[in-house]
């Protein structure tokens, strides 16, 4: 029979405090439930009130929240601090716990937060390059100073975009490994205050690279000779010029929530593609001009099982962005499919006098100021349709009997 005081609580007590959330149910021993959401022993030692958490209520059974309490209450009878104890079993799994083991916890923590699966992959694998053979097999409560500069130095100035990130996922990980007891001190690869003042700036060691765009003057030729271009990857970057998209939206961004465009988000009718979400997260309505809609009229009959407005090879699966770069190393452009986008915003500022705000609203770009945010609730999307239509007319203003400048063709004047 249980002693008198201890083991108060029932289930249902706990089922219910999860929603009233009282402040404290004591269930006796020491052990409480604190608003209905964790487990906290509570004790004395040496005349000062402690206390320690033992884990939340949807985690931790009653039954198991028990059992951890009387094994504090038996430390206590050994004269063993709880609290202290279980600080120093971590710092003992920190000295155990290599960098490598804590980059692995660390992406697996946060995966289910990143979109793109290609974001993982290179999150994992510059870790892996970069900083396992020399921090990979030590132990994470070990790193410090001198090995983060060992890490750094040789990539800072040949490779400063990869080395900047590099250094932000070292701190992190670092950081995630000192949150949860498996090193303590500063985080040697903190940058300020730290290591601003042994590095240059990014900024400083080469100007940031911007995708490589064609001149929009060049690109009413470069459409014409895309137009005489056979096969589906020529049609997937015609459309994705007209509307000004991204590559990830029209043949997918490598991210499970986002596949490639499909004939379930094509309103012919209405002349409007909705793209489900977008790198930013949002739902974007495109208006299709008269050129987008002849494209995807005569995609209509390769249409397959994928139910991809664009069909791979093989069927059932979706062509891969990687044939976009191929076309273009095909027709000797330098340039990069995402570049285009560039170049409809300089014909836009330079060609139009449509305002910056529709111009950006037709790029999807996310809306940095907080009070436009939150006064801007339309999507403008008559005014972008104009806006597409002007574009679409100046992309196909010459035949496709024409050629560009930038390809060794006939030179036009703009």
């Amino acid at each position: 029979m249980l002693a008198r005081g201890i083991h108060r609580l029932t289930q249902l007590q706990v089922q219910r405090a999860r929603s009233r959330k009282r402040r404290w149910l004591c269930d006796g021993g020491g052990l409480y439930l604190q608003a209905g959401r964790s487990w906290i022993f509570r004790y004395k030692k040496n005349g000062a009130s402690r206390m320690m958490g033992l884990g939340a209520s949807h985690t931790i059974s009653l039954q198991r929240a028990r059992e951890l309490a009387r094994a504090a209450r038996e430390q206590l009878n050994a004269g063993i601090d709880p609290l202290a104890a279980r600080a120093s079993s971590r710092a003992a799994r920190g000295r155990s716990m290599t960098f490598q083991q804590c980059a692995d916890a660390y992406v697996t923590a946060h995966r289910a937060g990143w979109r793109s699966r290609k974001h993982i992959k290179q999150w994992a694998s510059t870790l892996v390059t970069y900083a396992g053979p020399v921090l990979g097999a030590l132990p994470v409560d070990a790193i410090d100073h001198g090995l983060i500069m060992q890490v750094l130095q040789p990539i800072w100035q040949a490779k400063p975009e990869t080395a900047a990130r590099l250094r932000g996922r070292l701190e992190q990980v670092l950081g995630w490994a000192t949150i949860n007891g498996y090193r303590t001190g500063d985080n040697p690869a903190r940058w300020t205050g730290h290591l601003q003042h042994l590095l240059p700036a990014k900024s400083k060691v080469r100007s940031v690279q911007h995708y490589a765009a064609p001149p929009y003057a060049e690109l009413p030729g470069f459409m014409a000779r895309l137009r005489k271009q056979d096969g589906t990857a020529a049609r997937a970057l015609e459309l994705l010029i007209l509307t000004a998209t991204r590559a990830g939206d029209v043949l997918g961004g490598g991210r499970a929530d986002a596949p490639p465009m499909r004939w379930v988000e094509v309103d012919l009718a209405a002349k409007t593609w909705t793209i489900p979400k977008t790198k930013t997260g949002a739902v974007h309505r495109v208006p299709l001009a008269d050129a987008a809609l002849a494209i995807l009229e005569r995609m209509q009959a390769l249409r397959d099982d994928s139910d991809a407005v664009f069909p791979g090879l093989r069927r059932g699966r979706p062509l891969g962005t990687g044939a976009l770069l191929r076309l273009l190393d095909r027709m000797g452009m330098d340039v990069t499919a995402h570049g285009f986008r560039s170049t409809f915003r300089d014909w836009a500022a330079e060609r139009t006098n449509y305002p910056n705000h529709v111009v950006e609203q037709a790029l999807a770009h996310a809306i940095g100021n907080a009070v436009e945010a939150a006064y801007r609730r339309g999507d403008l999307f008559e005014k972008r349709a104009r806006l597409m239509a002007e574009w679409a007319s100046y992309c196909n203003s010459l035949p496709a009997t024409a050629t560009c400048c930038r390809c060794g063709g006939d030179n036009f004047a703009n």
